[in-house]
């Protein structure tokens, strides 16, 4: 695997152990539909999170979570709905970015909530 691919995973390891601990109950891990996949599909009450999880070891270029661009945000809205609709889910949904920047011992998370909402 490219090393880029272990960061991701390993990205994705922690973004839900983050969640796990703040409260969330983590439903799915890699949900794929067509083209589109969800990195994580976690609930809080009456709350569903899709979550992007974006990993870096530099903040050299743009910043992390303005690499999700409107084909991603697509795909993403298309893979949840497909997944709410499938599974008659009658909850909130959020989509969400949970950056994980590697440098030193400690990453460092960021969980910013309603990313898209701007779009």
């Amino acid at each position: 695997m490219a090393r880029h691919n272990d960061l991701g995973a390993k990205g994705e390891s922690l973004a839900a152990a983050y969640l796990e601990r703040h409260g969330y109950k983590v439903l799915k891990r890699n949900y794929r539909y067509l083209k589109a996949e969800i990195d994580i599909i976690a609930r809080k009450g009456k709350l569903l999170a899709i979550v992007e999880v974006k990993s870096r070891t530099s903040e050299d270029f743009e910043p992390i979570a303005g690499t999700v661009g409107r084909k991603k945000v697509a795909l993403l809205v298309l893979a949840a709905d497909h997944y709410v609709t499938s599974r008659d889910i009658d909850l909130e949904v959020r989509f969400d970015i949970i950056t994980v920047y590697f440098q030193g011992e400690h990453p460092e998370i960021t969980h910013i909530e309603n990313a898209f909402y701007h779009f």
